[in-house]
């Protein structure tokens, strides 16, 4: 990584609060992204707490949100982002056929229509930096208002994840392979 990793020894008070706060989350860890973003300790305890509410307590459940992480980590070609949740993306019952598209950009084949509803979401927002009003009403149908909006914050946060772990050079661990397709 690019930043230095701080060690709790080296924290000030409030980076040490992030951190313990993470650690207590639900994640039960410290994230790479949050181990950039402590250098900048409000843009850690915000960007945090929306992650892990994004991550873990949306209307959408875990296959959709990983697939949608999935198809932002494939935009932004961040290869630890990918590396990380193509694993919870299978452990959630995400079809490996999906994901192997997703990375080869090919469009995948879904039977689930709110699964299909999120990739075309995901890549229309990524790609066209908006959605159609079709595609917006046929999500509004499928998602709900509510999802929408939780929709389009995961795709805004696992942006800025993927443009922080990107930045900062966040390398998969070492021994680890990362099959991101360039």
């Amino acid at each position: 990584m690019r930043l230095r990793d701080l060690s709790p020894s080296e924290m000030t008070a409030e980076q040490t609060s992030i951190y313990a706060e993470s650690v207590s989350s639900k994640r039960g860890t410290v994230t790479p992204p949050l181990r950039a973003w402590i250098h900048a300790p409000e843009v850690a305890r915000h960007a945090g707490r929306l992650g892990a509410f994004l991550r873990y307590d949306t209307t959408l459940g875990s296959a959709l949100s990983e697939l949608a992480i999935l198809v932002t980590a494939r935009h932004w070609s961040a290869r630890f982002e990918w590396y990380a949740h193509k694993k919870l993306a299978l452990a959630a019952g995400l079809d490996a056929a999906i994901i192997d598209a997703i990375n080869h950009r090919h469009v995948p084949d879904f039977d689930d229509p709110k699964a299909q509803l999120v990739y075309e979401f995901s890549e229309a927002l990524h790609e066209n930096h908006n959605v159609s009003k079709l595609l917006y009403e046929k999500a509004i149908e499928l998602l709900g208002e509510t999802g929408v909006v939780e929709l389009v914050g995961l795709l805004g946060y696992y942006s800025l994840v993927s443009m922080t772990l990107n930045t900062f050079e966040v390398e998969v661990p070492e021994g680890e392979i990362c099959d991101l397709v360039p």
